[in-house]
């Protein structure tokens, strides 16, 4: 990735300093800066595109959770004084965006979801990760995406070094319990903002469905269905992703 990880007050993220709005990105479960690559270098001139990342497996155990992330989020934005912002989450980060947005409406021109969860998910944070068995990392690691072969070494090896570190083993099982009961399908027909819903037909993490019940749910939201792709389209169709979204922020 072109762009340098900045460090300051307790925070790491990237940021493009682009013409334009800001563009808050927000990474899932074993998610990492480096999911929002192509994203960050399509749109990091036209918006300012940051990217912090998330405390997952830093915060103190008893702030571990959605809620010690959202005060990370919150703390983060006021450090830099961002309005005005298009905030797009996938996986967890799709739902710290909808809580997010909540909570702070008014600093807020859009959000996009993609394979979000808040209201259904099914993944690896559902139980204690298998430490020390390489092969199922991998497999598990390879049911995110339709193509398999976009799981490479690399990522495979950054899971498997991360689920095999006892403490951020722990913190991601918190976490993913953490986000199983905070379902908010009673809480989202509040978002009022533009909504942008783009979901991989053949994600089985967070299925269509669910992209579908988003739709349903949120009154000012579209919801784009890309075909031959898992959950991470951002990631695995980036392009497509690209151009959806392209539209999208130009619109909204």
């Amino acid at each position: 990735m072109q762009l340098a990880i900045t460090k300051e007050s307790g925070f790491e993220y990237i940021e493009s300093g682009g013409n334009g709005d800001c563009l808050l990105l927000l990474h899932g479960l074993f998610g990492a800066l480096s999911n929002f690559e192509q994203l960050i270098n399509h749109f990091k001139e036209t918006h300012n595109v940051v990217v912090p990342l998330l405390p997952i497996y830093t915060l103190p155990r008893e702030e571990v959770g959605l809620a010690g992330l959202l005060s990370f989020v919150r703390e983060f934005v006021n450090y830099k004084g961002y309005d005005k912002i298009h905030v797009l989450g996938n996986s967890l980060g799709g739902h710290l965006a909808q809580l997010f947005v909540l909570e702070r409406p008014d600093l807020i021109a859009s959000m996009t979801l993609t394979g979000s969860s808040g209201l259904f998910e099914s993944g690896m944070g559902d139980g204690y990760p298998r430490r020390g068995d390489y092969e199922y990392i991998k497999a598990k690691t390879a049911e995110t995406f339709y193509d398999p072969a976009v799981a490479t070494k690399e990522l495979v090896d950054e899971v498997f070094d991360t689920v095999n570190d006892r403490d951020k083993a722990l913190n991601i099982v918190l976490t993913a319990r953490s986000a199983l009961k905070h379902n908010l399908e009673n809480q989202i027909g509040k978002i009022s903002c533009p909504t942008l819903l783009v979901w991989g037909n053949q994600d089985t993490i967070t299925p269509p469905f669910v992209g579908e019940k988003f739709n349903e749910l949120i009154p000012n939201s579209q919801l784009h269905i890309i075909d031959k792709c898992g959950h991470a389209p951002m990631m695995e169709l980036p392009e497509d992703f690209n151009q959806v979204l392209g539209e999208f922020l130009s619109a909204a």
